[in-house]
């Protein structure tokens, strides 16, 4: 009588570190955090007229630098008014008059009582409300980011596939022309490129024209690593079987070949988002980019260079804190993906 066959350890041992990395697929708890906040900060740029208070150009001139207003919860939320303390040092008080807020009224989430005023960040030299302005600037700092991946994605996939698959010549020119572009300082090129196109451009065509000026200086990076990976693909022998079907080189790279580099453009994008991001607003911090009044990240943070102002009134630094944060939970997200993603790092962690 044949005995039941039972799994023995080693089928056990074996089949364990299949689950082992189904199971250590998946994010990181800092990348989970970092991706909550990204998905705010997204939502709240894509929401920004029903989130922000007011318009980001309307100018209240009779309070500058007004610091944040203070919130009072007695008997339902209510702000108060505020005077002059001290015109020279800008220095506001609260008086008697009490404004009561409300929700989801005229179009926008919260808003006070007229004339009352509610800055949650206070407001900047001309009296325009920061949180406002933040908000909208979101849609222009956060976006550029998203448009410069993707064209520089494409390009850097597409050169980067043509210089590793037919190599020779087409290589050459390929990478000599992206090792010019990567000798010279991206700052420096980026002004460059930026001073051929007039000052007073409209704010839309301006940002049309930094999202090309970022994506076309950076896209070199990306196609030496990109043309590196096809080398290695190339040699594969499903490749030699699409092409011993028949298969054109076009479809090889973009069927068979590309998506084999999925994994690493994935991650790559992820972590390359901040340097668009910082690219505008070190452009816009400069003057080169998007102009008064529409409202960005860098344009908002010309006003504390100032240093006795940006002591004096701290909450214009507000873009400075929100820039850090999202390319601190890009990068962290980016590690995550890279973790989750790699399965050489899956099969090692325990």
């Amino acid at each position: 009588m044949s005995e039941v066959s039972r799994p023995s350890v080693l089928d056990m041992s074996a089949a364990e570190p299949v689950i082992a990395r189904r199971r250590r697929f998946r994010l990181s708890l800092p990348a989970k955090v970092a991706a909550g906040l990204l998905v705010l900060l997204y939502a709240a740029a894509l929401f920004a007229p029903f989130l922000a208070p007011y318009s980001p150009q309307l100018q209240d001139r009779e309070h500058p630098f007004h610091p944040p207003t203070k919130l009072h919860w007695s008997g339902g939320p209510f702000v108060r008014g505020s005077v002059v303390a001290d015109p020279l040092r800008r220095q506001y008080r609260e008086d008697a008059a009490v404004y009561r807020l409300h929700v989801f009224r005229h179009g926008h989430l919260f808003e006070a009582d007229a004339p009352g005023r509610l800055y949650l960040l206070g407001t900047d030299e001309f009296g325009r409300d920061v949180f406002s302005r933040l908000l909208y600037g979101a849609r222009i700092s956060l976006s550029v980011g998203l448009a410069g991946i993707l064209i520089t994605y494409v390009l850097g996939l597409l050169f980067g596939g043509l210089a590793g698959y037919f190599r020779g010549s087409v290589d050459t020119v390929l990478m000599r022309s992206s090792e010019v572009l990567m000798s010279v300082p991206s700052l420096y090129l980026i002004l460059a490129l930026r001073a051929l196109f007039p000052v007073d451009l409209p704010s839309g065509v301006l940002y049309v024209a930094v999202v090309m000026i970022l994506s076309l200086v950076l896209w070199a990076s990306l196609a030496r690593i990109i043309r590196g990976m096809v080398l290695s693909i190339r040699e594969l022998d499903y490749v030699h079987a699409a092409e011993a079907l028949g298969a054109s080189p076009m479809r090889v790279i973009l069927r068979h070949v590309l998506p084999n580099t999925a994994s690493f453009v994935i991650v790559a994008a992820t972590l390359s988002v901040p340097a668009y991001i910082l690219g505008e607003v070190a452009l816009s911090f400069l003057g080169a980019g998007v102009q008064e009044p529409t409202a960005s990240w860098g344009n908002m943070l010309r006003e504390a260079q100032n240093v006795p102002v940006l002591a004096t009134f701290p909450w214009i630094l507000a873009p400075g804190v929100v820039i850090f944060l999202t390319v601190l939970a890009f990068n962290f997200l980016g590690d995550g993906l890279r973790d989750a993603l790699d399965p050489r790092s899956a099969g090692t962690r325990a």
